[in-house]
C-alpha cells in the first residue's frame, strides 16, 4: 500500500510537472516531444543522501540548456533508476522533485553522436528535516480500502482504537459478528482464520478471545479481510482469513508512544496502560512493546427450555448473572530484525503474556411440570479462575534475490500455550411444594491443559517479469496437547475423585504441506492466479483414563483460482475458487465434561471429522471503489455446537458435532461515499441465504434463513481538528447450525483531539450507545425448546491518553509476512 501511495504521489507530482511546462500528455518512461526523433540516452540512479537507499517513484523531468519546457518526464523505478531513450544530441538539464527532498538540477549533461549515451551516475537527494509536518494537513484517510483480493480496515490513528482492544476493533470490521460459541464470523459464516502479521493464532476462540483482548487496539496499523487466500495460504478456515497486521518501526533512531486508559461499563471499572519504544541504528532495527490492562466485563441472561417426555413435560427458567475481570502483569512483545546487506536479512521476535481470570456465573433456576408453576429452585453459585499463559517465538530469513522481486523467505516458530484453571459449585437445591430442607451439593474441578507446537516453513518467489511470478514453498508443523482434567465431590473435608467425569486426554498432531502457485497477466485484459496446495494430516487423540484412541491419517488437496477481467478502465470482474478446510478445536475433542449446572454441561466430541468447503466468488469492481461481490459456499460435515436436551432427567449437554451439510449464497455490495468533504463514510450490505441440514433422532432437521446486515462507517472531521468516527450495524434474523439467531443492531462512537503538534492524543469512545447488542438464539430439536438471551455488556465509555515521541527520520521498512496455521485449535 506504501508503494502504491507513492506511486501515486509521484504520477501526480509528474503530470503537475509536465502540465506546467505545457505537455499534454507524458507516460512514465516513454519520452515526448521532439526528443523521440534521436537515438541517444540519458540515464543515472536516485539514492537518499541519509540512508542511502533508492528512492522510488521521484519524478525526472528532460529539459533543453537555457529552456523551460520539459522535453520528457518519468518516474524513477524500485530502485532509483530512471531512463530516457530516444533523445536528439544536445546539451540537457535533469531536473529532479518529490514530496519529502528537496529539488535538485543536474547541468551539463550532454548526448553526442559520438556519445550517445549520457550517464548522470549516483545522484544523492536531501531529505527535507520538516517535510513530514508540513505533509501534515487536516484531511481524512480513507478507513476502509478495497484491493483486488482483500479489504483493509486501517486502524493505526483512529478514535475507534483508542482505550480499546485489539478484539473490540475485530469485531467492528465490516461483516464481522461472534456467534454463541464465541467463534468469529464474516459475512454471515463461520470458519474464520485469524492471523497476527501473517502468522496464525492457534487459539481456541476462548483463549483467542484472552489474547486480543489483552492487545491494544493502538498496537495495530490494519485488518486485512481476504474472503479468498490463494494457495500460499494454509488451507485453514472455510470462510477466509482476518489478518491483524501490527505497527512496524518507520523511523531512524528512536521513537515510540506511552499510553493509559480507562473504561466503565455501568458495573464495573477498568484500565489500560503501556507503551512501545522502536530503534533503527544502521542495520538494526529493534522494538520493544509493554501493555498492561485490567479487562472486566460481564452478561445478564435468561434461558427457557422445554422438554416433551412421553410421559410429562418440564419447564426450565433460568436466570444468570455473570461477571469477570482479567489483570495480570505485562505482556512483553520484543524483536529484532538485522539487515546483512540490501537483499538480505535476518530476525526474531517473541512474545510473552499471562494473566489471571476471576470470573463467577450465579444462576436461579426454576422447574416445574407445568409453565409458570416452578416444583424445585436451585440456586447454582460457580465461581471459576485460572491463568492464562502464552509464549510465542520466531526466527526468520528475509532475502530478496533480484530486482525483479524474487525473493527466498524461511521460518521457524515455537509456541507454548498452558491454561491453569480451577473451579467452585455451589448447588443448593429447594422444594417448593414440600418442607423438605434444601439440599446442598459442592463440587470442584481442575483443568490445566497445555499445548507445544512447532513448525518450520520455506518460501520461494521467482519473478520472470513484473506482471509474472511463481510461488512455491513447504511447511511442517507438529502441535501436542495435554489435557488433565480432574472433577471432584466437595462435600467433605477431603475432595472425592469422581471418575465418571474425570478424564487425561492427550492430542498430537502433524501436518506437511506444500504448494504451488502461479500469478500471470494474461494479453491487457486478464491476470491469472492458479494453485495447489497438499496437505497431508496424522493425528492421534488419546484418553488415557479410558484407553480410547482416536486416530486420522489423511491428504487433502486444495486448489485455488483467480481470475481477474479488466472490462474498461471503470470496471473490473474478478472470478474465484477454492478449497478449504476446518480442522476440530483440539479441545473440543477432548470428551471431558464441562460442568455449568446440574442441569446443563459440556462434552467434548472425540469422533469430530475436519469439515469441508467450496468456495466459488464473482466479484465486480467499479471505478476502482464499489464492489459487488458475489458468493457461493457448499460445505460438508458442518462444525457447529450442538444441543442435546435429555428428556428424562431435564437436562441439556452442549457438544460440537459434525452437521451433515450446508450451503450459502450471498451478496455483498461495499460502497465507500464521501456525503462532504470532512466526512467520509464506508458502507457494507450483504443479503444471503444459509442452509445447514442434519439427521437427528432419526429426523432431518433443516435449518434456513435468508440473511441480511447493513454496516456503515464514518469518518468526521469537525472544527478544531476533532475527529469523530461512528459504526453502526443492523443484522436481520440469521441460521447457525441448530441455532436461529433474532435481528440485532448496534451504534458505536468515538472522539479524537491532538495537542502539542500531534504528540498528544485524547480519545473518547462509546460503545453500544443504545444498549441493543444482545444474543437472543432459539432452537427446536424434535418438539424440544432451547431459548436463551444474553447481553454482554457492551455498553461501555473510555477515555485515553496518549504520548508520542520520536528522534528520527522516516525510512522504507522491509516487509516480512509469515504465515502459521494450527493456533486457531487449541482449547475447547
Amino acid at each position: 500500500m506504501k508503494k502504491s501511495l507513492l506511486f501515486l504521489l509521484g504520477q501526480l507530482c509528474l503530470f503537475h510537472s509536465i502540465s506546467v511546462a505545457g505537455l499534454a500528455q507524458v507516460q512514465p518512461q516513454i519520452p515526448a516531444t521532439d526528443a523521440s526523433k534521436g537515438v541517444g540516452t540519458i540515464s543515472g540512479v536516485l539514492i537518499d543522501s541519509v540512508s542511502g537507499k533508492p528512492v522510488e517513484y521521484a519524478t525526472v523531468a528532460l529539459l533543453k540548456k537555457g529552456t523551460t519546457h520539459a522535453q520528457a518526464g518519468t518516474l524513477t523505478d524500485n530502485g532509483g533508476r530512471f531512463s530516457f531513450s530516444g533523445v536528439a544530441p544536445g546539451d540537457y538539464e535533469v531536473i529532479i522533485s518529490f514530496i519529502g527532498y528537496e529539488t535538485k538540477t543536474i547541468r551539463g549533461v550532454s548526448v553526442t553522436a559520438r556519445n550517445p549515451e549520457a550517464v548522470t551516475g549516483i545522484i544523492k537527494l536531501k531529505p527535507i528535516a520538516t517535510q513530514l509536518q508540513e505533509v501534515n494537513v487536516q484531511t481524512l484517510r480513507p478507513t476502509i480500502m478495497q484491493e483486488a483480493d482483500r479489504m483493509i480496515i486501517n486502524v493505526e490513528g483512529t478514535a475507534m482504537a483508542a482505550g480499546s482492544t485489539a478484539f473490540d476493533v475485530l469485531v467492528k470490521s465490516p461483516g464481522v459478528f461472534i456467534d454463541q460459541e464465541g467463534n468469529i464470523q464474516l459475512n454471515g459464516r463461520s470458519g474464520v482464520t485469524i492471523m497476527l502479521d501473517g502468522k496464525l493464532t492457534y487459539l481456541s476462540s476462548r483463549d483467542l478471545r484472552t489474547l486480543l483482548e489483552g492487545m491494544a487496539a493502538e498496537n495495530i496499523k490494519n485488518i486485512e479481510i481476504i474472503t479468498n487466500p490463494s494457495a500460499k495460504y494454509d488451507a485453514e478456515g472455510s470462510s477466509g482469513i482476518l489478518n491483524i497486521n501490527l505497527k512496524k518501526n518507520t523511523q531512524q533512531g528512536i521513537n515510540g508512544s506511552l499510553y493509559a486508559g480507562y473504561t466503565y461499563n455501568g458495573k464495573q471499572h477498568g484500565y489500560t496502560t503501556g507503551g512501545n519504544i522502536n530503534h533503527k541504528s544502521s542495520n538494526w532495527n529493534s522494538f520493544l512493546n509493554l501493555d498492561m490492562a485490567r479487562r472486566v466485563g460481564g452478561r445478564e441472561a435468561t434461558f427457557t427450555r422445554i422438554f416433551y417426555g412421553e410421559t410429562n413435560t418440564t419447564y426450565f427458567d433460568q436466570v444468570a448473572t455473570g461477571n469477570y475481570m482479567v489483570q495480570g502483569p505485562p505482556a512483553v512483545r520484543l524483536g529484532t530484525d538485522y539487515s546483512l546487506n540490501d537483499k538480505h536479512s535476518v530476525g526474531f521476535m517473541a512474545h510473552f503474556g499471562t494473566n489471571f481470570l476471576e470470573t463467577d456465573f450465579l444462576t436461579d433456576t426454576y422447574i416445574g411440570s407445568r409453565p409458570n408453576q416452578p416444583e424445585l429452585f436451585i440456586d447454582a453459585n460457580n465461581y471459576l479462575t485460572n491463568q492464562f499463559t502464552n509464549f510465542t517465538s520466531n526466527v526468520h530469513y528475509v532475502g530478496k534475490l533480484d530486482t525483479l522481486g524474487s525473493s527466498l523467505t524461511a521460518d521457524i516458530d515455537y509456541v507454548k500455550i498452558s491454561n491453569r484453571g480451577k473451579a467452585n459449585f455451589y448447588n443448593d437445591y429447594d422444594s417448593l411444594i414440600t418442607d423438605a430442607p434444601t439440599i446442598q451439593d459442592f463440587l470442584y474441578t481442575d483443568t490445566p491443559n497445555e499445548f507445544d507446537i512447532y513448525s518450520a516453513k520455506i518460501d520461494f518467489t521467482k519473478s520472470f517479469t513484473k506482471d509474472r511470478k511463481l510461488e512455491v514453498g513447504a511447511k511442517a508443523s507438529r502441535v501436542m496437547s495435554d489435557n488433565d482434567s480432574r472433577f471432584y465431590f466437595n462435600n467433605s473435608d477431603v475432595p472425592v475423585l469422581d471418575i465418571n467425569r474425570t478424564n487425561h486426554f492427550v492430542y498430537d498432531e502433524d501436518i506437511y504441506a506444500a504448494y504451488i502457485n502461479l500469478n500471470s497477466k494474461l494479453g491487457e485484459k486478464f491476470t491469472l492466479q492458479a494453485g495447489l496446495r497438499a496437505e497431508q494430516t496424522h493425528s492421534k487423540g488419546e484418553s488415557l483414563t479410558t484407553g480410547q484412541v482416536t486416530e486420522r491419517n489423511y491428504l487433502s488437496l486444495f486448489p485455488s483460482f483467480f481470475l481477474q477481467q479488466k472490462i474498461t478502465d471503470d470496471y473490473d470482474i474478478s472470478y474465484s475458487y477454492s478449497r478449504r478446510i476446518q480442522r476440530p478445536n483440539y479441545g473440543s475433542m477432548n470428551p471431558f465434561i464441562t460442568y455449568r449446572d446440574p442441569y446443563t454441561y459440556v462434552q467434548g466430541n472425540p469422533f469430530l471429522r475436519p469439515q469441508f468447503t467450496h468456495a466459488f466468488g464473482i466479484t465486480q469492481t467499479f471505478k476502482k471503489t464499489y464492489n459487488l461481490i458475489l458468493n457461493y459456499q457448499r460445505i460438508n460435515d458442518v462444525i457447529s455446537e450442538l444441543p442435546i436436551l435429555v428428556e428424562e432427567t431435564a437436562t441439556t449437554i452442549y457438544t460440537t458435532g459434525n452437521v451433515d451439510d450446508a450451503q450459502n449464497i450471498s451478496l455483498t455490495a461495499i460502497a465507500p461515499l464521501t456525503i462532504m468533504k470532512n466526512w467520509d463514510t464506508n458502507n457494507t450490505l450483504v443479503l444471503s441465504y444459509n442452509e445447514f441440514s442434519m439427521v437427528a433422532n432419526n429426523e432431518l432437521i433443516v435449518n434456513d434463513q435468508v440473511f441480511y446486515m447493513l454496516q456503515s462507517n464514518h469518518n468526521i472531521l469537525l472544527p478544531i481538528k476533532l475527529k469523530m468516527e461512528a459504526n453502526g450495524v443492523y443484522r436481520g434474523p440469521a441460521a447457525s447450525g441448530l441455532y436461529r439467531i433474532a435481528p440485532m443492531w448496534w451504534v458505536h462512537i468515538a472522539f479524537k483531539k491532538s495537542f502539542l503538534d500531534d504528540k498528544l492524543d485524547l480519545s473518547l469512545n462509546f460503545n453500544d450507545i443504545f444498549k441493543t447488542y444482545r444474543l437472543v438464539f432459539t432452537t427446536d430439536i424434535s418438539g424440544n425448546v432451547n431459548d436463551f438471551d444474553q447481553y454482554f455488556r457492551n455498553r461501555t465509555v473510555g477515555l485515553t491518553l496518549r504520548y508520542n515521541f520520536s528522534r528520527g527520520e522516516k525510512f522504507d521498512s522491509k516487509r516480512r509476512n509469515n504465515s502459521l496455521d494450527e493456533l486457531n485449535r487449541t482449547g475447547g
